[in-house]
């Protein structure tokens, strides 16, 4: 509702006596209930099918308690929108030094060493080619991240060398620093952000703002008091007018 990290979920939670209500605590409560990375571990557990079930709870508990009634399902609204991630925003020099970073946090894991993990000398190299394309020096901000992008060439081709057989995460880091070397300009199916690779670019013609980074989300509400009855995430940035003939199966 209030568009707030999962941090600011947990602090606002300490503070707030009508959430901690909410969640059935009797007494107002001083300490965190939980660490924030919990809520995404327990997103990723529950998935699809689970955020599906958490709806048609609500929605029962709603029909029981006589708040959705059966005039307010006689006409539905459906409509797209973009569901944003909270990333950066996309640039190849950050891209780069991020992608360099998990290779050698996750080598370090299984005890693959090195030949040079470039730690120093990649935030160095990253902050320098911030400066320039502050001050507009475009060419000299072009060649840091040219050499970025050399040096995650560097570590890919290290960590194949010593790992011939890499297990699940580190192959699946790989896959996509691989995917992110081999990107172009005009590429389509880019690579914009590490931690999640299903982030697309999505155009909706806003004045505001032209681009948006996330997942394209069909909606299905009630005309009257705006009830949700069903949510769709739409991959692959598809046409909005071909997204109306699904629209009956995952609103119910």
């Amino acid at each position: 509702m209030f568009d707030l990290s999962d941090e600011a979920v947990v602090e606002g939670w300490l503070e707030n006596p009508y959430w901690q209500y909410f969640c059935g605590f009797e007494y107002f409560q001083h300490d965190f209930p939980i660490d924030p990375s919990s809520l995404v571990r327990w997103r990723k557990r529950i998935g699809k099918e689970g955020a599906e079930f958490l709806l048609q709870q609500t929605l029962a508990t709603a029909k029981r308690n006589g708040r959705l009634k059966k005039r307010h399902l006689h006409k539905i609204n459906v409509d797209t929108t973009v569901q944003e991630k909270n990333i950066t925003f996309p640039t190849d020099a950050k891209l780069f030094h991020r992608m360099c970073e998990r290779l050698v946090k996750e080598a370090r894991k299984i005890g693959v060493a090195l030949r040079q993990t470039y730690v120093r000398v990649g935030k160095e190299i990253l902050l320098r080619q911030s400066r320039y394309a502050h001050a507009k020096q475009f060419k000299r901000a072009q060649a840091q991240t040219k050499r970025l992008k050399t040096i995650l060439g560097r570590v890919v081709r290290d960590i194949g060398r010593k790992c011939s057989e890499p297990p699940p995460k580190l192959a699946e880091l790989l896959a996509l620093a691989m995917r992110l070397l081999a990107q172009q300009k005009e590429s389509k199916n880019k690579l914009y952000s590490v931690d999640a690779p299903e982030v697309e670019c999505i155009a909706k013609g806003k004045a505001r703002q032209r681009y948006e980074f996330g997942c394209k989300v069909g909606v299905a509400t009630t005309s009257r008091d705006n009830w949700v009855i069903g949510v769709q995430a739409l991959h692959g940035n598809p046409y909005d007018g071909r997204t109306l003939s699904g629209a009956s199966r995952w609103s119910g």
